[in-house]
């Protein structure tokens, strides 16, 4: 890559930073499958609009001070729904997975461990081919179909096909180091969710295989020995699919389809904090401020120690002109959380922008230090790399992108980055 090059690119990354990076944010919590602003959790790195169920201490709420789930609904502030919102379709089995089954899971014999024919058909030349993907959350029938998914998707789909042939499931959150993204105005918290198949009940033993249960992980580098694993019921891994989509609708501008996707989620499963939390941020996003801030409340009402929620709360106290009680949040927000996601990275940017190029690459080391699954840290480090002209870095810190990349586009896009820089190395 010649001077020149490296200063368009360095140009380019400028302008990048520029855009988008105004205005306020709100968090998410994603189920997903995908290692703020409105925040939203998301599960299957997951991601974004899960936040309160996994994170935070719960607090005791006695049950007569706590509001029925329809009462934190406001139907008649969206237009009536328009598509199928079925929790049920979730792990449903559609008709190509009932031939699969057929086909390729039912004519094994007694002496095989029917875990080990399910997880070789997920990986045999010939059959499904899986491939991780989290630019959206699919039912189970529609990972089968599209052969890729995230690890919540993925889970789903491989639960359906293990209980069609009779094996027990057991749904898995996994806690891990909290994994952080941007999509548009949001921040999004990554969440991750595996499953774990039993034998059958009548089923004996094979000789030397002693597992009771078998862990299945799509996660790309899940080290699954070291895991902390809390089981989940089927209603939260279903409302954790419905609070995914809310959150990938709102991403896309779609609030209405938000709205009903995330009370979907919220009626499946009321534990599910992070669906009260979606509602929040639909809420204050459509512009119903008195509905977001109760919702808001609520959550940490159950959940003092939701970060999440109370840096969704501050920002509406703040936006809303009531700056010492926001302080007040703020303050609780500092002390649980003293170094807030993207704080290194926002500061790498603006060392970007002043050209301190040198500055800016340690503090998006920094900030990979504490986040090491995030694709833009490792794209951002590259482009600061370029500003010092240290491109065997650069290399590396794209490798890393297209390595930790939760998307095929993202996949390709680094891919290609990689391609061009070789060349041109290779031009020079």
């Amino acid at each position: 890559m010649s001077p020149q090059d490296a200063d368009r690119a360095t140009a380019a990354a400028r302008a990048d930073a520029r855009a988008g990076r105004a205005g306020h944010r709100w968090a998410v919590r994603l189920a997903h499958g995908m290692r703020a602003a409105l925040v939203l959790l998301l599960m299957g790195l997951v991601s974004s609009a899960l936040a309160a169920l996994l994170t935070g201490c719960a607090s005791s709420v006695p049950v007569a001070d706590t509001p029925s789930p329809q009462q934190m609904l406001h139907d008649d502030r969206f237009p009536p729904n328009q598509e199928r919102i079925d929790p049920e379709d979730a792990l449903a089995l559609s008709p190509a997975m009932r031939e699969f089954v057929r086909t390729r899971l039912s004519g094994f014999s007694k002496v095989k461990d029917q875990r080990d024919a399910l997880l070789e058909a997920l990986y045999r030349p010939g059959d499904l081919r899986l491939e991780y993907d989290a630019e959206r959350t699919r039912t189970a029938s529609e990972a089968f179909e599209a052969r890729t998914g995230n690890c919540l998707s993925l889970t789903l789909m491989t639960a359906s096909l293990a209980r069609a042939i009779g094996l027990p499931v057991s749904f898995r959150h996994i806690y891990q180091e909290e994994q952080w993204s941007r999509v548009g105005d949001l921040q999004v918290v990554s969440g991750h969710v595996n499953l774990g198949l039993s034998r059958k009940p009548t089923e004996y033993k094979v000789l030397g295989n002693h597992e009771d249960l078998l862990v299945v992980d799509f996660q790309p580098g899940a080290e699954i020995r070291h895991q902390r694993a809390m089981e989940l019921d089927e209603d939260t891994i279903v409302a954790m699919y419905l609070n995914n989509r809310a959150a990938e609708w709102m991403a896309l501008g779609q609030l209405d389809r938000a709205y009903w996707w995330a009370r979907a989620a919220w009626l499946k499963s009321p534990r599910l904090l992070a669906a009260l939390n979606t509602l929040g941020v639909v809420y204050r996003r459509h512009g119903d401020v008195a509905e977001a801030e109760h919702a808001f409340r609520e959550v940490l009402r159950r959940e003092s120690g939701n970060t999440q929620t109370m840096a969704n709360l501050a920002q509406l106290l703040r936006q809303s002109g009531r700056a010492d009680e926001a302080a007040q949040w703020e303050a609780r927000l500092a002390a649980l959380q003293p170094y807030p996601p993207f704080k290194f990275f926002d500061q790498g940017i603006a060392a970007m922008h002043a050209g301190d190029y040198a500055r800016a690459r340690d503090l998006f080391t920094r900030e990979i230090d504490r986040s090491a699954y995030y694709h833009e840290f490792y794209f951002w480090l590259a482009l600061s790399n370029v500003g010092l002209r240290h491109w065997d870095e650069v290399r590396r810190a794209l490798d890393k992108a297209q390595e930790v990349s939760t998307t095929v586009s993202q996949r390709q896009l680094y891919a290609a980055k990689l391609a061009s820089l070789k060349s041109r190395s290779s031009g020079q």
